[in-house]
């Protein structure tokens, strides 16, 4: 299930109904839930801007949910991203995975965030307390995390 929307989500929720239906599948559920923080400790965010392209976006997210599915043999995975302007402390992002085993729920669910942060059609523009506003870059150690995932997936045509 993959979701991007202005609103916000209920995690609880979310949990539940991903455990009804993995009940008797999965012995390992693993969640994720990101926030909005400060860009710095010196500088408070004020508010976070997320652009998305639609449709490409949610066909982005299902892509790196079924290489997650396939290659940790998870259960349908849960993915709610938002955008719109957000403000600190709010929820930006549900990732959900229910798996037989541990150790695939925690790798699957890793790989989806890590994937989300590079590929996923998202643009960031964050506005500080003092007015100063900024487009968020995606991060070195980001891009390099993803590709050390891809490079670990058989049959991936960037390894």
């Amino acid at each position: 299930m993959v979701i991007v929307q202005q609103a916000d989500f209920d995690a609880a929720e979310l949990t539940r109904q991903l455990r009804e239906r993995a009940a008797g599948k999965s012995g390992a559920m693993v969640t994720f839930t990101g926030y909005v923080r400060d860009y710095a400790p010196d500088q408070p965010t004020q508010t976070l801007f997320l652009e998305h392209y639609p449709g490409m976006c949610e066909r982005e997210i299902q892509a790196i949910c079924d290489t997650a599915q396939t290659r940790w043999e998870t259960h349908e995975p849960v993915v709610v991203h938002r955008h719109g302007e957000l403000h600190s402390a709010e929820q930006i992002v549900f990732v959900a995975v229910a798996s037989a085993h541990r150790g695939n729920a925690f790798k699957a669910c890793e790989y989806i965030i890590d994937a989300l942060k590079t590929r996923a059609p998202f643009w960031k523009r964050e506005t500080l307390a003092d007015g100063k506003q900024f487009w968020v870059q995606q991060y070195d150690a980001d891009a390099q995390k993803t590709n050390l995932w891809n490079s670990a997936i058989p049959g991936n045509p960037s390894s």
